[in-house]
């Protein structure tokens, strides 16, 4: 599984919006492979931001 699909997977099972740290420490994945991953999500429009610094699936 990709790291990208382990965070959307991560934010998915969470079930409200998720800052970057929460991700790193719900999916035990390296600060740096989370936030690229979150770049591409975004750019891909699978997440969405509905507060400042948190992230939702879409």
């Amino acid at each position: 599984m990709e790291i990208k699909d382990q965070v959307l997977e991560a934010m998915k099972k969470a079930q409200q919006p998720l800052n970057a740290g929460k991700v790193v420490e719900l999916t035990k994945l390296d600060r740096k492979d989370v936030d690229k991953a979150m770049k591409v999500l975004k750019d891909e429009g699978l997440i969405i931001s509905p507060k400042r610094c948190f992230w939702e699936a879409k």
